[in-house]
């Protein structure tokens, strides 16, 4: 291969991550209600004189705006809340710690470690602490005494508090939408899935789905109405449905390597249109409205072919006569979650509701506070990405806001706050908004220059072009940072020049503070980066910490056949579903950084692939807990499944930078051999466990050896 051929293109992936526009993320109606939240208190001022005070209400909507999405109200309502207090306490506290040039500086580095420390706990939290940054950062260069900085906190906050009432203003006649929409796209994707082979080296279908369809409907755990338990059924329905879908599949694949021309293979071939039909119904009941149609003639003819499942004359003692009772079963089971859930969307009736609690997912708050505060403290070290972002913000910004001050460069808080703005955890979201920070800021201000120039110097008119600007902001920013960065800084261009300040005096300090700014910040991660290549192994241990739980579960429910693990399997799954989705977006940040070798890359995406084996291995055995009859479980299995806990800790372990060797693995395959000459193979739970338990030895002994690989490839290891 030529040597240029073997370079990773981090360079193109990275110009990628910088021009990409994600039109999906275009939200207009979001904008409409955020600019208008944002316009409204100046046209208010307009027409009472009062401009001042209702440019500090204006900035509290435009800072809570960027909190507003379309979560469930709920949801929406807490988070929106959060940031109208803590817009207002960065009012006040900016307000009255500009005074002194020293005290400025140490508040603003202090509060961007808290800042930078938040994203241990949320991406929202992280957020948040950005947002109240900036304003703390803006506000001291308006310093004021105690009575009006707290006057000024209080306006902050009531605007805020208009975004906020804007956004939830449907919340009693659209009251559960988005969880309607959730459940909807998940029902979709599952319908997508039936209609196309599931690969076991892909993750498991509608996973993103399912996740944030657990997310929504956790809002309701406290709403008993018959709406509420309807969709909490609906997305049980759909997580039992997923299992029995992959149950299927695997099923027809392997009846398929058995005899390509059994009968039973052709009858499941026709099954899986038909499921894919019903669950595209439920999904575009749920998302525009319309029933189900032909649901019944549907449901009618899945009975026929389940029934039409069994082959007396073949003997019953075969491996595929295990298989096709195997598939019977799960047909039945399908069959029956398909019918209750066309029965839940056709109808608002509590019809084949089945209680699905979600309290689990709603801690009381006094115990997430907790939860939160040893989050923080376990991040408080330089081991820690969160800890030393934190650490690198505090510093970055200390050193911008000092350097502005001492020189005494005109709206000077402009530099700190681009630092604030431009400086994130790994090297790809840094300097990718770096450039278009950049770039945008000085397209914005070309904009603003061009329409001073072409509007009437008359306040409507300014309100007017504010308007436009912060819709495009809140509509088309989210799609492209760039695009975020122009409408922001013409708005805040215009905004300024509206309060009486002339236009020459924001474009260029506008200018050179956000070149400076991008600079330190750039500079900054340069000297002290935390690269996404020392996280990803981290990110991959706790995958395999997440799918040791859940295996766990699956396995006490084989062993403890009259106990009942449902919510404990909910959490599980989710915390599986959280550890996947992470280490996919740390292995795409890793493809922009520069260094990475396609060896790297390529072994990153098989060891990936494997995982998506093992999870899916595991899902079987689970699907088998509800679809085989109990029978007493076999010590082998107790020792097979013990083994696999170890083996899963052991390679966690390894990749946390603790030595491994193959030999120090536990044996899968010895007790996979003794387990399945251990009683009767014929046995369907046996045969199930028996098959789906191969698949594990194999896909996690090929783990194994690729976390090997992995671990040897790392620096200061030899390959």
């Amino acid at each position: 291969m030529p040597k240029d051929d073997r370079k990773p293109n981090w360079w193109q992936a990275f110009w990628q991550s910088v021009v990409r526009y994600e039109s999906e993320k275009v939200t207009p109606a979001l904008a409409f209600r955020n600019a208008l939240g944002i316009t409204l208190p100046l046209l208010f001022g307009v027409i009472t004189g009062s401009l001042t005070g209702s440019v500090i209400v204006c900035t509290g909507a435009l800072n809570v705006c960027f909190s507003d999405n379309e979560d469930p109200y709920a949801h929406r309502a807490r988070r929106m809340l959060a940031a109208c207090a803590l817009v207002s306490v960065a009012v006040f506290v900016g307000s009255i710690s500009g005074h002194h040039h020293w005290t400025a500086v140490l508040v603003a580095a202090g509060w961007a470690f808290a800042a930078g420390i938040l994203v241990s706990i949320s991406g929202e939290a992280a957020d948040l602490g950005v947002v109240s940054l900036v304003t703390v950062v803006v506000f001291q260069a308006f310093p004021s005494g105690w009575e009006r900085a707290a006057y000024s906190g209080m306006l902050a906050f009531g605007g805020g508090l208009l975004q906020m009432l804007l956004s939830l203003a449907l919340w009693a006649v659209r009251r559960y939408e988005p969880e309607r929409k959730a459940l909807g796209d998940l029902y979709a994707e599952l319908s997508r899935a039936a209609s196309s082979s599931i690969a076991s080296s892909a993750a498991p279908p509608a996973s993103a789905q399912i996740t944030l369809a657990q997310h929504s409907l956790a809002a309701l755990s406290r709403d008993h109405s018959v709406e509420s338990e309807r969709y909490r059924s609906l997305l049980n329905q759909a997580e039992r449905m997923r299992l029995s879908l992959l149950a299927l599949a695997k099923l027809r694949s392997r009846m398929k390597r058995e005899d390509e021309g059994l009968p039973e293979v052709a009858i499941l071939e026709r099954c899986f249109p038909i499921y894919a039909r019903l669950l595209g119904s439920i999904g575009t009941w749920l998302l525009t409205g319309e029933s189900a149609k032909s649901s019944a003639e549907c449901l009618e003819e899945l009975n026929e072919l389940t029934a039409a499942m069994q082959n007396p004359a073949r003997d019953e003692r075969s491996t595929v006569a295990a298989m096709v009772l195997d598939a019977r079963h799960q047909m039945d089971a399908l069959a029956g979650q398909l019918r209750s859930a066309v029965d839940l969307a056709a109808d608002a009736t509590p019809t084949g509701v089945m209680a699905f609690e979600l309290r689990e997912a709603r801690k009381p708050w006094s115990l997430r506070l907790k939860g939160s505060f040893a989050t923080l403290r376990a991040n408080l070290t330089l081991d820690s990405a969160a800890c030393r972002h934190a650490v690198r913000l505090a510093v970055c910004v200390a050193i911008g806001d000092a350097l502005a001050r001492g020189w005494s460069i005109r709206r000077s808080y402009w530099l700190p706050m681009t630092i604030a703005i431009v400086l994130k955890p790994d090297f790809t979201a840094t300097f990718s908004r770096g450039v278009l920070r950049l770039i945008g800021t000085f397209a914005g201000l070309v904009l603003a220059t061009g329409l001073f120039h072409l509007l009437p110097p008359a306040l409507l008119p300014e309100v007017f072009l504010i308007a436009a600007l912060a819709f495009a902001m809140r509509c088309f920013g989210p799609a492209n940072y760039g695009v975020f960065v122009t409408a922001l800084t013409a708005m805040v261009v215009v905004l300024l020049t509206a309060t009486g300040t002339a236009p020459k005096d924001l474009i260029a300090p506008r200018g050179v503070n956000t070149l400076l700014g991008g600079a330190i910040a750039l500079l900054a991660y340069a000297v002290w980066p935390t690269w996404e290549r020392t996280q990803v192994s981290e990110m991959l241990a706790r995958l395999l910490d997440a799918y040791r739980d859940y295996f766990r579960l699956v396995r006490d429910g084989y062993l403890q056949p009259d106990a009942r693990f449902d919510h404990e399997l909910d959490r599980a799954r989710l915390a599986g579903r959280l550890a996947r989705s992470n280490l996919e977006a740390s292995v795409d940040r890793l493809m922009a950084e520069p260094g990475t070798t396609p060896e790297r890359l390529q072994l990153l995406s098989a060891l990936m692939a494997s995982s998506h084996r093992v999870v899916h291995a595991m899902m079987g055995l689970e699907a088998g807990l509800s679809r085989s009859r109990p029978v007493p479980a076999r010590e082998a299995f107790r020792k097979f499944a013990n083994d696999l806990e170890l083996t899963l800790y052991y390679l966690a372990a390894a990749l946390r930078g603790s030595p491994l060797h193959s030999e120090e693995l536990p044996s899968l395959r010895d007790d996979h051999l003794a387990m399945v000459e251990s009683g009767d193979s014929l046995t369907e739970r046996y045969a199930l466990v028996n098959v789906e338990t191969d698949r594990l030895t194999n896909s996690t002994n090929t783990l194994g050896e690729q976390i090997l690989d992995w671990t040897a490839m790392q620096p200061g290891t030899k390959a």
